[in-house]
């Protein structure tokens, strides 16, 4: 681990306290943190256990395992899990403020992700323990948290793009026809992993899982999957249903590599475009519009900006281009997004989609994607992440643009 990557306790404390503000803002007594990445992210560490933070007074973190390397990690105090059948009474206890009492008290979990059989427990338990407490969904306090990114956090997606420009500088020139997209990602794989990528790449979205990239070739490029982005890819079976396949890599068809990085934690995500060869006319004008689409995004990631005017901009430029049923993916397999925060998860908010009406705010980091899907035929695009600031968008992937021409 670089020092770099040593996050200075203080930050934590800063991160607890505004969740805190939120929780006295909407009448929420207390937070039960479940989730491995809020956990990390509240206390430092990722072990396994809950972490109980009142809306005023100190949090605790219950750790099942390992509880010896959480004392290490957390920033908060740390004390065994109690098994599940006493923990509603163990919580009373310590903070009999707020269990103790007769008044109705709501505490906020994390809803999106708890599994249905732990939320049923964990309800049951408070309740028996404590009555009049009611477990509500407070997924929405600590994703708005999350949104706004700190000099370190940015710093180590900063370090992921590095890492992901060195990698794809490093392996383009080993690009030839005839080689698999599953040699191609290997190598580019192994080019990161040196870099310090941890080999995973998380997401918050049930069921939904990320590989290193998606990167696909030609036909097998544009065939959709389940994953909620504009290019599925084929996959490597029915167990593998996205991404690289075993297909040949041709000539004259574009080569999607939208490939991510993950360092301490935090996540670069951008694609490039490449042929060997040349392009169709059509679809090396489909990727020049991309780029067109992105300059307009860039203008409008300013502060204060709605994130559903910037995607109804790129749906009107799409429409103008005459491209719209090419736009993020094909058919019913369309996404309805033009981009996504990005942080310790893939798919953080703000969302640049219909309906997520907030404005973006200084340190937000959003990933912006704009492609086009050509059935049986592939998928261009580029895609770029960025930091707003208060002078507008800063550009934190490093790998130069333009349509990648091997020959």
């Amino acid at each position: 681990m670089t020092a770099e990557a040593i996050l200075r306790p203080v930050e934590f404390h800063e991160r607890i306290i505004k969740l805190q503000q939120r929780m006295q803002g909407q009448d929420i007594a207390g937070f039960l943190v479940t989730q491995h990445v809020d956990l990390y992210y509240l206390t430092g560490s990722m072990q396994a256990g809950m972490a109980f933070i009142p809306a005023a007074g100190a949090a605790v973190f219950y750790v099942k395992r390992s509880i010896e390397r959480a004392r290490k990690e957390s920033v908060i105090p740390v004390e065994p899990m109690p098994s599940m059948r006493v923990f509603g009474t163990a919580l009373r206890e310590r903070y009999s403020s707020i269990f103790g009492t007769a008044a109705p008290v709501k505490i906020a979990t994390e809803m999106d992700v708890l599994p249905a059989q732990t939320f049923a427990r964990l309800a049951a338990q408070l309740e028996a323990a404590a009555g009049h407490v009611s477990l509500v969904d407070g997924s929405s306090l600590i994703r708005q948290i999350r949104m706004i990114k700190s000099a370190w956090e940015i710093s180590r997606i900063e370090a992921a793009a590095d890492a992901v420009a060195e990698s794809l500088h490093a392996t383009v020139g080993m690009l030839r026809e005839g080689m698999s997209e599953l040699e191609l990602i290997a190598r580019i794989e192994y080019e990161i992993r040196i870099r310090g990528h941890m080999g995973m790449m998380r997401t918050r979205s049930y069921n939904m899982e990320v590989m290193t990239g998606m990167l696909g070739s030609g036909e097998a490029a544009a065939e959709p999957s389940a994953f909620d982005g504009p290019a599925g890819g084929r996959g490597l079976g029915p167990a593998a249903p996205q991404s690289v396949s075993r297909r040949a890599i041709e000539r004259n068809e574009p080569i999607l590599i939208d490939v991510g990085c993950c360092i301490d934690g935090y996540i670069i995500d951008q694609t490039r475009t490449a042929v060997i060869g040349s392009l169709p006319d059509d679809m090396a004008a489909a990727y020049f519009h991309s780029e067109s689409l992105i300059r307009e995004a860039e203008e409008m990631l300013q502060p204060g900006t709605s994130c559903e005017v910037l995607y109804d901009r790129a749906l009107k430029q799409a429409a103008d281009f005459g491209l719209s049923a090419h736009f993020m993916g094909y058919g019913a397999d369309q996404v309805r997004f033009l981009g996504h925060g990005i942080g310790l998860e893939v798919d953080e908010w703000p969302v640049l989609a219909r309906g997520f009406t907030a404005p973006l705010e200084t340190g937000m980091v959003l990933a912006v994607e704009p492609k086009f899907t050509f059935p049986g035929r592939g998928v261009v695009g580029i895609e770029n992440s960025y930091l707003i600031t208060d002078k507008g968008p800063r550009q934190l992937t490093k790998s130069p643009e333009g349509l990648i021409v091997l020959t």
